[in-house]
């Protein structure tokens, strides 16, 4: 039985984070791990509701009323096996997921404040690491059966691990040199510290699952080769292919990139020093050939890859920082004509690094980068713009005599994803993108295209939550598991037509 009235005698508090002026002198976490007092305290406030809406905006279907009620007794032990029971890798999701079960909790109707669901979740597996309780489960005896899983982000490992379980044995495919997908190289270290991914692996290795890097599947190894070696194959490549905007004048001048294009090699510049720094004999790491130290970086974007880059410039040293948005400011709070609970609400998002520095504008469209007369980027020419669907297209309106120029020695187009990469692994498979740039799957989530061959992740629904690929990576493991004839059935959260909550 919950406390209840827990949410009357506490308020939604969260733990604080490391200060700013630290912070950006190193790439670790920006939130340290907060105290038993804290978590108990919030985790407390839930009400264990009569119809728990926050399973409904998690598209995992987490526990969450149970293991809240376990951390509030002091059942760690109990509250990890409950969260295990419906996420593979909780570390993941309580660092990396914006927690949609937070908009949906009962306590935020009517401008509430909504239980630190997700801060609750990451503690718990904090400690169930710190205690020993995160260790190889037994698998059954083998199958016999043999999948590919090719990719190896949140839903491709989340497939892997749940097919291993079932004694399959299992290959997972990264073309990368090292396993984690988005995540490895993706994500900065101050959201999401490599050793996370690390010890989840030691973890999935010793439960049976192989790994085969620097391996692009289409290109070193045949897709016909594969199946000839393997049962069945899932695709889990996710949505790479950066969203450019090619028309713009002055696109093509230097200074102007992809945003992925300088978040991997910063990533992989602070992982191969931190290997450096575990070697004596290892020499100086050279930085990152997309480096902000000492420029005036300007964002175009305002979601969280945007964010990201901004983390990243203000920790190699930018002179100034200017993040554009296209569209118009969002309201502070839930906005209810529009965006009803238990529904995701369109709201202005201030992530850590938007407090450590830089300047956002919102409503302005970019009409051209400008040259400085030798190739390179001097400044960005914007104007300010109202933005409206009309019959479900974007249209745009120019604000006359706004038009500005902002200094820009380094552009980061952080525009969003337009689908998975063309690559030669789908011609071999004969599988084709959709218009989203997506792969379409069958409700058991083979591809349209090709038998035995199955798909999830973002490479099926195009980028998006991090609780949707590990969703969809269950699921797909639960239809490849009776594809392959396996005996009972595994836990599927999601269909391939599933969708999040919404008016």
């Amino acid at each position: 039985m919950p406390d209840p009235q827990g949410f009357l005698r506490y308020g939604r508090r969260l733990p604080s984070r490391r200060p700013v002026p630290v912070r950006i002198q190193d790439w670790r976490e920006v939130y340290p791990s907060a105290g038993d007092e804290l978590i108990r305290e919030q985790a407390t406030r839930c009400m264990d509701c009569g119809i728990p809406f926050c399973h409904d905006g998690c598209p995992l279907g987490n526990r969450i009323p149970d293991w809240n009620d376990l951390v509030r007794t002091g059942g760690w032990a109990s509250a990890i096996e409950s969260l295990h029971a419906t996420n593979n890798f909780p570390e993941f999701t309580g660092r990396l997921c914006p927690a949609p079960c937070e908009a949906a909790c009962v306590l935020g109707i009517a401008g509430g404040e909504p239980v630190t669901i997700k801060q609750v979740e990451v503690e718990i597996i904090n400690r169930a690491f710190e205690k020993g309780y995160v260790t190889p489960q037994a698998v059954p005896p083998p199958s016999g059966k043999r999948v590919a899983v090719v990719g190896s982000g949140p839903a491709g490992l989340a497939a892997a691990q749940q097919l291993a379980r079932a004694g399959h044995q299992v290959t997972v495919y990264e073309r990368d040199d090292a396993i984690g997908g988005l995540m490895r190289y993706g994500i900065p270290d101050f959201k999401l510290e490599k050793e996370h991914i690390d010890r989840r692996l030691a973890q999935m290795t010793a439960e049976g699952v192989l790994f085969r890097t620097s391996v692009n599947v289409g290109v070193d190894v045949t897709a016909a080769s594969l199946r000839a070696e393997h049962d069945a194959m899932l695709l889990a490549c996710g949505a790479l292919a950066g969203r450019d905007t090619p028309e713009t004048p002055g696109r093509q001048l230097r200074g102007v990139h992809l945003a992925m294009d300088h978040l991997v090699p910063a990533n992989r510049f602070v992982a191969a020093s931190a290997a450096a720094a575990d070697d004596p004999a290892a020499g100086p790491v050279p930085p990152s050939p997309i480096d902000a130290k000492g420029k005036h970086v300007v964002i175009i974007g305002g979601g969280d890859t945007g964010a990201d880059c901004l983390g990243v410039a203000h920790r190699q040293g930018a002179a100034g920082i200017v993040q554009l948005d296209l569209y118009p400011q969002p309201p502070d709070a839930r906005e209810e004509a529009r965006d009803p609970w238990p529904t995701w609400p369109w709201i202005l998002r201030n992530y850590p690094a938007h407090e450590e520095g830089g300047d956002r504008v919102f409503a302005v469209a970019v009409q051209e980068f400008v040259d400085d007369g030798a190739g390179n980027v001097r400044a960005v020419r914007i104007a300010e713009v109202t933005v409206e669907k009309v019959d479900g297209r974007r249209m745009l309106t120019y604000v006359p005599g706004s038009e500005r120029e902002i200094p820009a020695d380094l552009v980061l187009l952080a525009i969003g994803f337009d689908g998975t990469e063309e690559q030669p692994l789908l011609d071999q498979l004969g599988v084709t993108r959709n218009a989203r740039g997506a792969i379409d799957a069958r409700p058991d989530w083979q591809t349209a295209d090709a038998d035995g061959i199955f798909v999830a992740g973002d490479m099926h629904r195009g980028a998006s939550l991090i609780v949707w690929a590990i969703a969809e990576g269950r699921a797909a493991a639960a239809a490849i598991h009776s594809y392959l004839g396996g005996e009972g059935s595994l836990p599927a959260p999601v269909t391939p037509a599933a969708v999040p909550l919404s008016v």
